[in-house]
């Protein structure tokens, strides 16, 4: 059926799945679409009709105009408008994010993703009373900045009652920016809906089979379809419909209205081109450009009456190819004249943005004066968050830039703009455009900085492996020039060392060390005394070394926060060195502060790094929770979320073997040495836990052989439980005793648990238990549960062995229980079978509440039972209020309750 109520031909599928999202929006399911087309397929006759099927619903509109693309927040400006009412209901950093960004207020650049949130916020509580209807046409010329919230409104929709569309044609990066979001693509239509919109629109009686012939010439594009029947004579259409050749219905219709065009005089054709050069369409700017030309105040009225544009506070053309057939009809030199006049006449209405993108047009070549304008325009869309829109104009003014420094200068600003919003291929592409050979020393420094960290980024093999030696050529560039950038390009290669680990080329860590050292002597202040604390971590004997760690680590716990969340790796560093359990919360804090600035890129790195951690000195559990969380980030980010299976994480919660350690091939073929090496150590652990000691000794031997700095020694206590229990008594002895030699001179309650449990398991006779006992003792008031419970484990399987089997039970039952708590699985079975091999049962342990709830579920009801309110709970979480109230209610039918306050008894301990 080609027909349908709407009047619209050929769209009925396209038209259920909308109505279909409209009343999802009405039962409280919320949902977005992204529809594609080429001109005149009928996209924005689509929004049109699910605005008519909107009912009572609130319906928000926004256009897309090519000179705002680059006005940072242009089209959320324009959306949030008509929402003023409804920003009292923020939370207030959601709602100075929101006036920051779109202009109305002056602070801190916000996170686009801290204004993604903020709109979801706004549009939930306008869809609160009533559902909403969000429409956004000509999405492919949409700011950056604000097709990224629109995308991550889209990704986080779940029970707002509202639906987004948006609507674009394939151009740009409008499909990057909008990943995660379903699409539909319109084809022109079916022979049989063309012929019949064909043959309603000609002005006379068609033979079919010309009409026929025609439909399939125009490949059933209704506009053209249209155009042509109205525009063309009976036998004009015959003519087209009987020729052999394809139509070019893009340039046919370009060419019948500029034939319209030339039939009015030179000030309506002129006015008409002042009208489509500037995409705003702002009849307030093109009237105070045509005073400025010199045109008679008739010229709209004309072309107004012509058929060609409606006139209202903007200008509309009575189709895109319209303004297209004007803007080509003309010669270059009366275009540039035209933005010219654009921009003088933006710069007499104050309209800064405008103004600097005409003049940009209407230069050839170089125009530093143009230029310097730009620039000054692209500081203004950094001091709103607009990083995406200041990377374009930047690359722009270096464009219109004499050759020479300053030109090199804007390039590297507009690259690093761009790494700071994910675009890479824009950041090379800058890179690209910069002469080194005449570059100045600090500009080639940062080049070099900033193509390390689109080497990391992108996760490039060869470019990653060297991005440490790398950096530190440019912190020599920078040496004597700019201290601050040396201590930074250090830090960072120090870094990116952590994560290539022993597949780092081009540098040693020694040499590295020393470099870090020189650098701690160029500025005073904290990145000094953190270098000098990694440097003595690489190039100094171990007690001679933690002094200087511990003052590093406390010099970053004295960092504010905007600061701390960006130490995420050094803090895990020199915690993991001083076996100081205390980072733990350290990282909890940054990743706080990174939530709370809606910084996710820094969040997704964060909780990596917890999720790691948590592994070596806490629990699968919060390891597994962390790893869960990294995904939903990444999710409301519209990244690939692979990252987000870490094979160290799988390795402990019980991936199929052979997956796990394909991963840790790619990884490490991707230049990530450090996540290979700690995926092969995870699975050496699985296989103590399952008992394979000469299978863990393989694994482990080449690790220890080949140690790397502070990762290395963590993996010593599996080592001697793996060499002590495969016939390698001298190998166990030596590792358990430098291990205890670390814990005497770090004084860490952790590594001296973890060394007594070593020890204990390298000693024969009955000097072990006391080795054990130490260890428990030790470990008890520390996070590492899972250690906590090995502990327990090889003390329960000594004294079994010593025949001393109640005392057996006691401890093997202590482990059972900890391994549990901490979700280390993997070793049940082998504390439950040497249990049973005391005489002993493990008793089944009842459901736990905890075990009822999904990983989202549990986040929010613990934080709920904390006494958060349902918006921070959202802030927290990256999702809307209205979806933590989903949430709590399913959390409320699974644990039979019925208020918040009931949360904590039924959850218990265990929260995080």
């Amino acid at each position: 059926m080609t027909t349908t109520s709407s009047g619209l031909l050929g769209r009925a599928d396209e038209l259920n799945r909308l109505a279909a999202l409209i009343g999802g929006a009405r039962n409280g399911r919320s949902g977005a679409l992204v529809i594609l087309g080429e001109p005149g397929m009928g996209k924005t006759s689509l929004l049109g009709e699910a605005a008519t099927r909107a009912g009572h619903a609130r319906v928000l509109r926004i256009d897309g105009y090519e000179s705002e693309a680059t006005i940072p927040y242009a089209g959320l400006h324009r959306l949030t408008l008509s929402l003023r009412e409804f920003m009292a209901e923020l939370p207030p950093h959601h709602r100075d994010a929101l006036d920051i960004a779109v202009g109305r207020a002056v602070g801190s650049p916000p996170d686009r993703f801290l204004v993604g949130l903020g709109t979801l916020e706004l549009l939930g509580a306008a869809a609160t009373d009533r559902p909403t209807l969000c429409l956004v046409d000509d999405a492919h010329l949409v700011d950056a900045e604000s097709l990224d919230v629109l995308a991550f409104v889209a990704r986080r929709l779940m029970v707002e009652r509202l639906t987004l569309l948006c609507a674009g044609r394939d151009e740009g990066d409008l499909v990057t920016r909008l990943r995660g979001v379903d699409v539909v693509t319109l084809a022109g239509l079916a022979t049989d809906s063309a012929v019949n919109l064909f043959t309603r629109a000609a002005r006379g009686t068609i033979d079919p089979v010309v009409a026929i012939q025609v439909a399939h010439a125009t490949g059933g594009n209704p506009l053209a379809l249209i155009e042509l029947a109205r525009g063309l004579s009976p036998a004009q259409l015959t003519d087209l419909g009987l020729s052999a050749t394809p139509v070019p219905v893009g340039q046919r219709l370009e060419r019948h209205y500029a034939g319209r065009v030339d039939e009015l005089d030179d000030h309506a054709r002129t006015w008409l081109l002042l009208a489509a050069a500037d995409s705003t369409r702002k009849t307030s700017l093109v009237l105070a450009a045509a005073d400025a030309w010199g045109l008679d105040p008739g010229a709209p009225d004309r072309a107004e009456a012509a058929g060609l544009v409606e006139i209202g506070d903007v200008v509309r053309f009575r189709h895109p190819l319209v303004g297209s057939a004007i803007y080509g009809s003309v010669d270059g030199a009366t275009r540039r004249r035209a933005h010219r006049t654009l921009a003088q006449a933006a710069g007499a209405l104050q309209i800064t943005e405008l103004e600097a993108w005409h003049a940009s047009r209407s230069t050839i070549g170089t125009d530093d004066a143009v230029a310097a304008q730009l620039e000054g325009v692209a500081d203004m869309a950094a001091r709103r968050g607009g990083l995406a829109s200041r990377a374009r104009m930047l690359a722009r003014a270096a464009e219109l830039t004499s050759p020479g420094p300053l030109r090199d200068a804007r390039q590297v600003s507009a690259a690093e703009a761009a790494l700071a919003v994910g675009a890479g291929n824009a950041a090379a592409n800058a890179l690209d455009a910069v002469d080194l050979a005449a570059a100045e020393p600090v500009t080639r420094g940062r080049v070099t900085m900033a193509r390390a960290s689109l080497a990391a980024f992108t996760g490039s093999g060869p470019d990653y492996v060297r991005a440490s030696a790398d950096l530190v050529q440019a912190a020599d560039l920078f040496h004597g020039r700019d201290a601050v950038l040396e201590q930074r390009a250090l830090v960072s290669a120090v870094e990116l060392c952590m994560n290539a680990d022993r597949l780092m080329e081009g540098i040693t860590t020694t040499e590295l060390g020393h470099r870090l050292h020189q650098g701690t002597t160029v500025a005073d202040g904290p990145a000094s005394v953190v270098l000098a604390g990694l440097s003595a971590m690489i190039r100094l004997p171990y007690d001679k070394a933690v002094p200087h760690a511990r003052t590093a680590l406390d010099t970053i716990r004295a960092l504010p926060d905007a600061e701390l969340m960006h130490s995420g790796i050094s803090v895990a560093a020199l915690s993991t060195f001083l076996w100081d359990d205390s980072g733990r919360e350290l990282l909890l804090r940054a990743m706080r502060a990174a939530r709370d600035a809606g910084a996710l890129q820094v969040v997704d790195l964060l909780l990596k790094i917890m999720s790691l951690n948590e592994l070596s000195c806490g629990t699968v559990r919060l390891a597994t929770r962390y790893a869960e969380l990294l995904r939903e980030v990444r999710l409301a980010m519209g990244y690939d979320t692979t990252p987000a299976l870490n094979p160290v994480v799988l390795a402990w919660t019980g991936s199929p073997r052979g997956h796990v350690l394909a991963l840790a091939v790619a990884a490490e073929a991707a230049g990530r040495g450090g996540i290979s090496a700690l995926t092969e150590a995870a699975v050496a652990v699985r296989d103590l836990a399952g008992g394979s000691y000469h299978e863990a000794y393989d694994r482990l031997r080449p690790l220890v052989a080949s140690p790397f700095l502070q990762v290395t020694p963590t993996q010593w206590a599996d080592y001697v439980e793996a060499a002590a229990r495969s016939g390698h008594p001298d190998e166990a002895s030596s590792y358990a005793a430098a291990l205890g030699e670390r814990a005497a001179a770090n004084g860490s309650p952790w590594c001296r648990g973890v060394a007594d449990r070593a020890i204990g398991l390298a000693t024969s006779g009955p000097e072990a238990e006391k080795h054990f006992c130490s260890a428990l003792d030790a470990l008890e008031p520390t996070a590492a549960l899972t250690d906590r419970a090995r502990a327990h484990l090889v003390y329960g399987e000594w004294l079994r062995r010593s025949r001393r089997r109640a005392d057996a039970g006691v401890q093997l039952r202590a482990a059972i229980r900890l391994f549990e708590e901490a979700d280390a699985q993997m070793f049940v079975p082998r504390a439950t079978a040497e249990l049973e091999a005391a005489g002993s049962r493990a008793e089944t342990a009842p459901t736990s509440p905890r075990q009822l709830l999904t990983v989202q579920e549990l986040t929010i009801a613990e934080k709920a039972a904390a006494g958060h309110t349902n918006a921070e709970i959202a802030s927290n979480l990256f999702i809307s209020a209205n979806t933590v109230d989903y949430h709590l209610r399913k959390v409320f039918q699974k644990l039979g309750i019925s208020s918040r306050r009931q949360l904590a008894d039924r959850l218990g301990a265990g929260g995080s």
